[in-house]
């Protein structure tokens, strides 16, 4: 097959995801000429890609506009997968409630500045403990757990509008699983678990990752949670993140990630394999 793929990378990360090497082989393999590129970089010929895969632009979420712009003009020139339409839905998390309508999900109240006590004295008036969380972000930056509209923390808020959900207690204990979907197959379960004293799971944060085996009960809910978003935006969804976190007894999905999440090649090795077999499929 004679196609060139590039993938879409941010300025701290020129060489991509951890791992990001072995996408690059694994596409070899299978005849694609592959390379990293940092998305805002003006002298990369994205039109002169056969596809383009979004992978660790993981400063997007920071350079909003500038990232939309980059966006419409790729998919303008060349295949991009997952796409448009799916990252703008994407990238607001308010995004759960439509999903709620169709899977469990972490319940939320959604916080704007023009009322922000009134909306985060619902939420806790509902829930007692909270975590607050930008709508727009990423990697656990500003999320803070408040119990009342006059914690100190509240006032170091990054700028709005906000997430304020139940604080899961599970979190403490079981962590938080994330399933990676590749072209509707659920191909690798990550368990992670907080630091001492935190809430996010991140490793930036002093979270740890472990690779297991594909939960069943896990596979169902990120299927059922791709499939559902699927149906809201009606097209077919490339690759999706889901993640999950027990709540009352059973699993809940927390976020649905559709724009750039990892692959944990770094832990999962093998899963550059069939994201390679994806792209194959879309350059078909």
């Amino acid at each position: 097959m004679d196609a060139r793929v590039l993938l879409a990378t941010f300025c701290l990360m020129p060489e991509g995801e951890p791992g990001g090497s072995l996408l690059v082989d694994a596409l070899a393999e299978r005849g694609v000429e592959a390379a990293w590129a940092t998305w805002d970089d003006p002298a990369v010929d994205w039109a002169g890609a056969d596809l383009v895969a979004v992978r660790s632009t993981w400063d997007y979420q920071r350079r909003l506009p500038a990232w939309r712009d980059w966006v419409r003009r790729v998919e303008a020139s060349t295949g991009l997968l997952n796409g448009g339409e799916v990252f703008d839905w994407n990238t607001d998390k308010a995004y759960l409630e439509a999903l709620g309508e169709h899977v469990p999900v972490v319940p939320s109240e959604l916080v704007d500045d023009e009322d922000l006590v009134g909306g985060l004295g619902r939420a806790l008036g509902r829930w007692g403990s909270v975590v607050v969380k930008p709508r727009i972000g990423a990697g656990g930056v500003g999320v803070v757990v408040v119990d009342s509209v006059e914690d100190d923390r509240l006032v170091g808020l990054t700028p709005g509008p906000w997430l304020a959900q139940p604080l899961v207690e599970s979190v403490r204990t079981r962590g938080e699983t994330s399933v990676v979907v590749l072209d509707g197959v659920a191909h690798t379960q990550v368990d992670k678990v907080p630091g001492a004293g935190e809430v996010r799971v991140h490793t930036e944060h002093g979270g740890r990752s472990t690779l297991v085996d594909v939960d069943p009960g896990a596979e169902r809910l990120a299927l059922d949670a791709v499939r559902a978003a699927e149906a809201l935006l009606e097209q077919r969804l490339d690759y999706a993140r889901v993640d999950t976190m027990e709540l009352d007894g059973r699993l809940a999905v927390s976020e649905l990630e559709l724009i750039e999440p990892g692959l944990y090649l770094d832990l999962a090795p093998g899963s550059a394999g069939p994201f390679a077999d994806l792209v194959v499929d879309r350059l078909g």
